[in-house]
């Protein structure tokens, strides 16, 4: 707010008949500057919206006993098995490993930026659009169905890296389940394998 002093000067006159203007002085108050400062600082505190945690949503599957005739059969063709070991090192292997007499063909790969599980899971979905062109019995519901299973020594930073994998690549069907037996045994045999070769 700003005030005028109109004090006198005390000054006298300099002739007859001439009186001199009273001198004013201008004086700003600030007391109402700082209320609008508080009153703008309490708007911006309540208006703004606070930063919210990142979380990352997982489904966890049903706890209900589903009869064996709803359950929705996987097609070998279009499954992939992903397993997650130590070292940052993803094993794979096509289709579901469900004949004991015929065991997969497992191969080795990290997150890389070529040669990756990311160039295997974009040829994978590759090779069943060609399919599904060429093979009637597979139908547009036929889409990549990718499982993945973490060993015990395998990181949560894996787990989330192949979680946003899916995410990228746009696999709409992903279930990460329990590693069994046989896949260990996948593991070591081809761990094996490769020592062999080194």
């Amino acid at each position: 707010m700003a005030e005028m002093d109109t004090s006198s000067s005390g000054g006298h006159k300099k002739g007859p008949g001439v009186k001199k203007g009273k001198k004013l002085s201008t004086r700003v108050d600030l007391t109402p500057m700082v209320d609008l400062g508080f009153l703008l600082i309490t708007f911006f505190m309540f208006t703004t919206t606070l930063s919210k945690p990142k979380t990352m949503e997982i489904n966890m599957p049903n706890k209900e006993k589903i009869d064996e005739k709803d359950q929705t059969k996987v097609k070998e063709s279009v499954a992939m098995t992903i397993l997650l070991s130590k070292d940052h090192r993803i094993y794979y292997y096509e289709g579901l490993a469900s004949d004991p007499t015929k065991p997969p063909d497992v191969k080795v790969t990290y997150f890389k930026p070529k040669g990756g599980i990311r160039d295997v899971i974009i040829d994978k979905k590759k090779r069943i659009e060609e399919e599904r062109q060429v093979n009637p019995s597979l139908t547009a519901k036929d889409k990549l169905t990718v499982l993945i299973k973490p060993d015990a020594n395998s990181t949560y930073e894996d787990l989330v890296n192949i979680l946003d994998e899916m995410s990228i690549n746009d696999v709409t069907i992903y279930a990460i389940v329990d590693i069994t037996d046989v896949d260990k045994e996948f593991i070591q045999s081809t761990e094996q394998a490769n020592g062999d070769a080194q």
